[in-house]
């Protein structure tokens, strides 16, 4: 493996470095969550030197965030073949494929043991801050190709470290860039000033913590997919657990009411996600939660007793808010990638030839055609978005999906151009969209075959009041 040192004895008098052996570099793996170690089983099953760059401390800290969550794939959806493959020597047996992990036994009983079976492959506590190609910025292009990449890395402990490769595989997802309140895709005025009651995830009502900051006061939901449906139900539960404590919730909805406000029904591919949205109906119809529609909000105030006003676009405003979730999907981070020359969709974000398959105004989960290294493909060679930071702004994704990607883009990488352009996934009827489903509750409260439940009917949703009561 060369390091930086072999690197300096390869520049030429004018400091330009010369071509070394690119083969005999490692392909760097960004994040170390399902996609991204999945990358490095496959990596390792071919013989090719990776490195796992992780900056949280544990290898899925992303999914442990949301461990009190239900996926809404099952367990047979959500290992990688050559993962598992990696995992038998050591004893280690598949969950039933039937059953429905949370987030939590996602991380526990699948990544943590895939972790500890690549060993030091696996680098933790390691936040990459940029990509490039040696010596090469984003405006030369003089053998810029011939160039390895460099990764720039500062550790958990204050060091810095540069480390080359010959290619780079960023899987580091999108859950640490939310999407705002504001309804035009930017900050809300004064957002950030409310950042003390304001929280971008589903909250984990168990924690007595969190319960007490929720109990008894008054919460706004913004957002209207999976992940709203989840904080709806979860302050429902809290509701109907403390009745009396004045525990409500306000369902604001960018968009109006359609078909789709509550799943499909018994036409959507999601099962989980129609019992989800019944859940979510169920807090309307009871009274948990009164629902605003058509709301974008544009300004977050502060009345004079402390309790947040949210004001619309239109004018509207929304008195006696205690606390704000935030679940308006999430976006990829694309700075540490700003010397890369990326090919992405100017609406989505993602790589120009997957956008149209993934555009979430035409596809849902089980209708997105498999794909692999050539829709990934980037004006950069070598480079590869793949997992949830591949779809941009699209919430469509599945694991399955993934670790599709990833089997196609590592025989690219090694040359196997046959296996890396044959199709080796049939996607199924249901599958998860993003990570949410309901809280781990018994498997006895999601329906007879622990997934499913009646189809959700459409429930009418009044517009606000002036005083911000909001209809139902």
């Amino acid at each position: 493996m060369l390091t930086a040192q072999d690197i300096d004895t390869c520049r030429n008098t004018q400091g330009i470095v010369v071509n070394p052996s690119t083969s005999e570099l490692p392909v760097v793996v960004i994040g170390a969550g399902p996609v991204g170690l999945a990358a490095a089983a496959h990596l390792t099953d071919r013989g090719l030197p990776a490195i796992v760059l992780e900056a949280g401390p544990a290898a899925g800290a992303a999914v442990r965030e949301w461990a009190h969550v239900r996926l809404f794939s099952p367990w047979g959806e959500l290992t990688d073949p050559a993962a598992e493959k990696l995992l038998a020597p050591a004893g280690w047996t598949r969950p039933d494929p039937a059953t429905y992990p949370t987030g939590g036994d996602w991380a526990e009983r699948y990544l943590r043991p895939l972790a500890d079976a690549l060993g030091d492959t696996v680098r933790t506590g390691a936040r990459v801050t940029g990509v490039s190609r040696a010596g090469r910025d984003r405006v030369v292009d003089a053998d810029r190709e011939t160039q390895p990449f460099v990764v720039h890395v500062d550790h958990a402990d204050g060091r810095q470290e540069r480390l080359f490769a010959r290619a780079v595989i960023d899987a580091s997802g999108t859950w640490a860039t939310p999407g705002p309140a504001g309804g035009s895709g930017l900050p809300a005025l004064g957002e950030g000033a409310a950042a003390d009651r304001i929280t971008y995830r589903v909250p984990d009502l168990r924690d007595p913590a969190v319960r007490a900051r929720y109990a008894g006061r008054r919460t706004a939901v913004i957002g209207s997919g999976a992940s709203a449906f989840t904080a709806l139900a979860g302050l429902a539960d809290l509701a109907r657990a403390d009745a009396g404590a004045g525990t409500e919730a306000v369902w604001i909805l960018r968009r109006p009411v359609s078909r789709t406000t509550f799943g499909g029904g018994e036409a959507d591919e999601l099962p989980a996600r129609g019992a989800l949205g019944l859940a979510a109906k169920a807090a309307v119809d009871e009274g948990h939660a009164d629902a605003v529609t058509g709301f974008r909000t544009e300004a977050i105030e502060r009345d004079g007793g402390g309790a947040l006003i949210l004001v619309a676009e239109d004018g509207r405003r929304l008195t006696g808010i205690d606390e704000v979730i935030v679940l308006t999907g999430f976006r990829p981070d694309l700075s540490f990638l700003s010397e890369i020359r990326l090919g992405l969709d100017e609406r989505l974000q993602a790589p120009v030839a997957l956008a149209p398959l993934i555009d979430p105004n035409q596809h849902s989960c089980g209708t997105v055609y498999p794909h692999g290294h050539r829709e990934l493909a980037h004006p950069e060679q070598g480079i590869h978005l793949v997992g949830m930071k591949s779809y941009g702004r699209a919430p469509t994704f599945l694991a399955m999906t993934g670790y599709e990607q990833v089997r196609s883009v590592v025989a690219a990488i090694a040359g196997d151009l046959e296996s890396a352009d044959r199709v080796e996934l049939t996607l199924p009827e249901t599958g998860v969209c993003g990570g949410s489903g309901l809280f781990d509750a018994p498997e006895t409260d999601r329906g007879e075959d622990g997934c499913c439940a009646p189809a959700p009917r459409l429930v009418p949703l009044g517009p606000a009041t002036d005083g911000g009561c909001c209809g139902a």
